[in-house]
């Protein structure tokens, strides 16, 4: 059976900001990050070379460690139909975007899926399982700018998303060091 695998920069504590609103189901604060590139189920066979594209995505990025700023709120796909409540990215967005562009390419060549949305620097901080908090979640976005704190970005991982009866839990796999 295959690993549920993804490319992560972990928040390490940093994430808890969103109204008390009916319907959100939050993500565990411990386990925030920002997806760089989601790669789905992997034959763990393919780690190796899976591996090898993330060193090599590293060394071309040329990015070196970098403090990021996390704060303000959005939502996807709009505020009218809410899936999912995310934190964004003050500072440091630049340099996230760049290790993406670098990673996704080498990873579609292995053939996984090219994504299927621009990408936008965000930790989710919870999914919308119905619309009974909308009004609240809509509120907090246009009116809450909430800062979350600074990271120090110092490398990014390789996760595995196990699923377990309370939500997944992640797992690293590798870290790539910046």
């Amino acid at each position: 059976m295959g690993k549920r695998l993804f490319v992560s920069v972990d928040l390490d504590g940093l994430g808890e900001a969103v109204a008390d609103a009916s319907g959100l189901n939050f993500t565990d604060p411990e386990q925030a990050h920002v997806t760089l590139f989601f790669l789905g189920d992997t034959d763990p066979d393919r780690l190796d070379e899976v591996t090898a594209a993330l060193d090599d995505a590293v060394a071309e990025a040329d990015v070196d460690p970098f403090t990021a700023e996390f704060g303000g709120l959005g939502v996807f796909p709009s505020l009218d139909y809410i899936s999912v409540v995310w934190l964004g990215v003050e500072a440091g967005g630049d340099r996230l975007t760049a290790l993406h562009e670098a990673v996704a390419p080498r990873l579609v060549d292995l053939g996984f899926e090219p994504p299927d949305h621009e990408f936008t620097p965000h930790a989710t901080l919870a999914r919308m399982d119905h619309a009974g908090g909308k009004e609240l979640v809509q509120e907090a976005v246009r009116e809450r700018d909430p800062t979350a704190g600074r990271l120090r970005v110092e490398e990014i991982r390789l996760t595995e998303s196990v699923l377990t009866d309370a939500g997944p839990e992640y797992q690293t796999v590798e870290r790539f060091d910046l």
